[in-house]
């Protein structure tokens, strides 16, 4: 059982503590993206995974591939090309303060990446699943473009594919929309991750009979979306959404749903009231549910409970990655939030 991630992966600074951007005279060093993260979480939990991109060949990009290491995450895959790892700057928000992000990764390494750099047929010779996500093709067309052919080969070859929408308005800039190009992608995919606005910018499809402006979203309304999803795509078998209601920067309520085309599952909801790092939530939830979804066959609600206990705890952690165990996470789904020193 092997899973492939294939994506960004960028230099994190961040602003000590709570201070803002401007205030700060150092920032902590960390790496981070999307795709990264997923698979750092299912190493943790011991499935065997690689992680495929493009760095450059130089000090920053030979470290960032030791930090993957560090966690297990299989880097043989990786190739290196280009000049410049991306970097994004965080400032964490508190209370009434959001969190922001400043990009900084045009001509990152990746973003110039094109169609035959990668043996896609080599990466998927012992693998099982393959991972995806929204922002890969938002990067730059190469990128779309690769992403697109490593989907492609993964269905030739029977590989289970997966994928978190993530719309990300602010990189799509190389002039394409992202409905112009997701469709192509997510017809290939088997298990897709996402909300409501999520389908309506990559897919165009939203809510039917459902007013998902009234403050409370109901049920029906991602039942709605799932099934208009798969009815669009018959690839896709299972869509999840998570569902995030934020009483301040520091106190989020966490829960998700699953549709399975015929059943809409609903996870418990947690009460996340200190949050120490919320970057990297959705890519917890999602490294959750391809876990549950390998490991607790034919049980799509314990897959679900997984992942959204995962991602809870992934709120406790500094970084982008979420660095628990399965033991922690079931602890957690078990009922005991306590949080009583284990020793």
């Amino acid at each position: 059982m092997k899973v492939i991630t294939f994506g960004e992966i960028m230099l994190r600074l961040s602003t000590p503590g709570y201070l803002r951007i401007s205030q700060a005279k150092e920032f902590v060093a960390t790496y981070g993206g999307g795709e990264a993260n997923v698979a750092v979480s299912l190493a943790n939990y011991g499935i065997p995974v690689d992680f495929v991109s493009r760095i450059p060949e130089n000090d920053i990009g030979r470290a960032c591939k030791m930090d993957l290491q560090k966690y297990g995450v299989g880097t043989d895959k990786i190739i290196y090309g280009g000049e410049r790892l991306g970097i994004y700057f965080l400032e964490t928000g508190a209370v009434s303060r959001g969190s922001k992000v400043v990009y900084d990764r045009a001509h990152s390494a990746i973003s110039e990446i094109k169609p035959g750099m990668i043996n896609w047929e080599k990466v998927f010779e012992d693998a099982n699943w393959f991972h995806w996500t929204g922002i890969t093709p938002a990067i730059s067309q190469g990128a779309a473009d690769a992403c697109l052919e490593a989907i492609q080969k993964a269905n030739e070859m029977g590989v289970t594919v997966s994928c978190d929408l993530n719309y990300r308005k602010n990189l799509w800039k190389y002039g394409k929309k992202c409905g112009d190009v997701m469709p192509d992608l997510v017809a290939g995919t088997d298990i897709v991750l996402g909300n409501e606005e999520d389908a309506a910018m990559a897919l165009g499809i939203h809510p039917e009979g459902v007013d998902v402006t009234a403050g409370h979203v109901e049920g029906a309304a991602y039942e709605s979306v799932s099934k208009q999803i798969m009815a669009k795509y018959p690839r896709v078998k299972k869509v999840i959404t998570t569902l995030r209601s934020s009483v301040n920067a520091n106190h989020n309520n966490w829960a998700g749903v699953l549709w399975d085309g015929k059943q809409l599952f609903e996870s418990p909801q947690y009460q996340i009231t200190h949050i120490v790092d919320r970057v990297g939530g959705g890519d917890s939830f999602m490294g959750g549910l391809i876990y549950g979804l390998l490991t607790y066959k034919n049980d799509d609600q314990k897959a679900l409970n997984f992942a959204v206990a995962a991602s809870c705890l992934k709120h406790t952690v500094f970084g982008d990655f979420n660095q628990v165990s399965v033991e922690e996470v079931e602890k957690l789904m078990s009922g005991d939030a306590s949080g009583r020193v284990a020793r």
